[in-house]
């Protein structure tokens, strides 16, 4: 993907790269200035501090043998190798001896330390110069001439004395090294300075160039899913870096997206198949019982079965509004300490009655101890009266006697409530795993009353209290097993 300088500057890599460059710019320059004054002051310093230590010398040497010793003190240490400079001077100005042929003017007029660097230039080097470039016309002046005009030589500083018969004295120390060695520094820092430049573009280039290429991939999936491909997922690379987990996260909020929307679409599909049977059935009756002449018992039976089916129908609407606030983890119910045991308790109690009609067996096993779950004890006890209904009303085509068990029983962590029957069960894996799901009835006479949304809505209570819904081959029969995380009562 080819991008101009302006889009590229509007993005964040590339607007951080150059604001991380322009930071190291800022620094490195600072630091070329902080580090060549620094290192001026201190070589300055030090020559200072050498030039005092000659000057003390000179003194001690003047105070023995007066000018005579001095001038030949000064003499011996001018002629050796890498002396400092040194000068004798008339109260003229007018040089008498030393090492240095010319000086700037008026760096000899005032007493005490150089307030700048001067130029000079040392004995003898005029004539070498001369040597090296012989001057071709006679009326032209001669290179020692010119410097001694002022033309810049060699840079020094210099401390400026009088003597007491009004003769001066200049030492001084060359500064050339000084000047070598910040000229090294800051040559230094400016290759430094040019290294992080282009250490920053590599970075942008590699790094900033794969990251918005990964933006880029990322913007391309969104733009997909935007279109209505839910299927679609971001890349991961499995770097696991930012841009992994923000695609994992936002791929698992996809994932329950299109769960919901499936789940969506089934209860449409649903109600327009399964409620239309009902409906119908409605209709016909209110149409069959306005096509003749009827007397009031009959009109009042008619309403009354209509009654019952619309009180049935508002039943399957409340459930599966039930089982969609479920499965989007919202419900207005509150949570808190339910006791399982007393849970079963009351639900046997209940269906004892509609299992002894039915002629089966309604058992419970005896339990002991503590048995709490955090949950709403309503929505488990709807979820475990939809499984005991189911298993009483499946378990009377048992070849044996019908029998019903519910059992209670702790493992590990987990709190397990089974109910088990010896009916036909569902010997199909496949089949058990899709009764679970809304409107599925496996009875293909459908002669059994129900709507298919019992196990439906227990799995999503289950589900809702952090637990899980198991169909097991009872061998024979069925056995629904619900399991919940149990309470550490304190």
């Amino acid at each position: 993907m080819t991008l101009s300088v302006p889009a590229i500057m509007k993005t964040t890599a590339a607007r951080l790269s150059a604001l991380y460059l322009l930071l190291f710019a800022i620094c490195a320059v600072l630091l070329v200035f902080y580090m060549t004054s620094l290192s001026a002051r201190m070589l300055t310093g030090q020559t200072q501090d050498t030039i005092n230590e000659e000057v003390l010398g000179l003194a001690r040497a003047y105070q023995r043998g007066g000018l005579p010793l001095l001038v030949r003190v000064v003499e011996q240490r001018s002629r050796q190798p890498g002396a400092n400079l040194y000068l004798i001077a008339d109260a003229n100005g007018q040089i008498l001896t030393g090492n240095v042929q010319s000086l700037e003017p008026g760096v000899i007029e005032a007493e005490g330390w150089t307030t700048e660097p001067f130029s000079y230039r040392r004995f003898g080097e005029g004539e070498l110069e001369r040597q090296r470039n012989p001057v071709s016309d006679p009326n032209e002046p001669a290179q020692s001439e010119v410097q001694a005009e002022g033309e810049k030589g060699h840079n020094a500083i210099a401390l400026v004395l009088r003597l007491p018969n009004q003769m001066i004295m200049l030492v001084g120390r060359d500064l050339g090294e000084p000047e070598r060695f910040r000229a090294v520094i800051r040559r230094a820092l400016m290759l430094a300075l040019g290294m992080m430049g282009v250490g920053g573009l590599l970075i942008w280039f590699f790094v900033g160039r794969a990251a918005l290429k990964r933006i880029d991939s990322v913007s391309e999936a969104s733009r997909r899913i935007m279109g209505g491909d839910l299927s679609g997922r971001l890349p991961v690379t499995g770097a696991g870096d930012e841009f992994d987990r923000l695609s994992e996260n936002l791929n698992s909020m996809l994932a329950r997206i299109a769960t919901l929307n499936e789940g969506l679409k089934q209860v449409s599909d649903n109600i327009a198949h399964d409620l239309k049977t009902p409906l119908t059935r409605l209709r016909n009756r209110a149409e069959a019982t306005l096509s003749g002449k009827h007397n009031t018992s009959d009109y009042r039976q008619a309403l009354e079965g209509t009654i019952a089916e619309s009180d049935q129908l508002i039943k399957t609407f409340n459930a599966i509004l039930m089982i969609s606030r479920l499965e989007a983890g919202y419900s207005s119910e509150s949570t808190t300490r339910v006791d399982l045991a007393a849970a079963v308790h009351d639900v046997v109690e209940l269906y004892e009655p509609v299992a002894e009609e039915a002629g089966v067996t309604l058992e419970k096993t005896s339990v002991q101890g503590s048995f709490a779950v955090n949950g709403n004890r309503e929505l488990i006890g709807q979820a475990l009266s939809n499984i005991v209904d189911n298993a009483i009303k499946y378990s009377t085509d048992s070849t044996s006697r019908p029998t019903v068990r519910v059992t209670l029983e702790r493992v590990g962590s987990e709190i397990r409530l089974a109910v088990s029957d010896n009916g036909q069960g569902i010997p199909d894996d496949v089949d058990r795993a899709r009764v679970t799901e809304r409107f599925v009835r496996l009875e293909k006479s459908r002669s059994q009353p129900g709507s298919g949304l019992g196990l439906s809505l227990a799995k999503a209570i289950v589900t809702f209290h952090n637990g899980r819904l198991e169909l097991l081959p009872g061998n024979p029969g069925l056995s629904v097993v619900m399991s919940f995380p149990g309470r550490e009562d304190r």
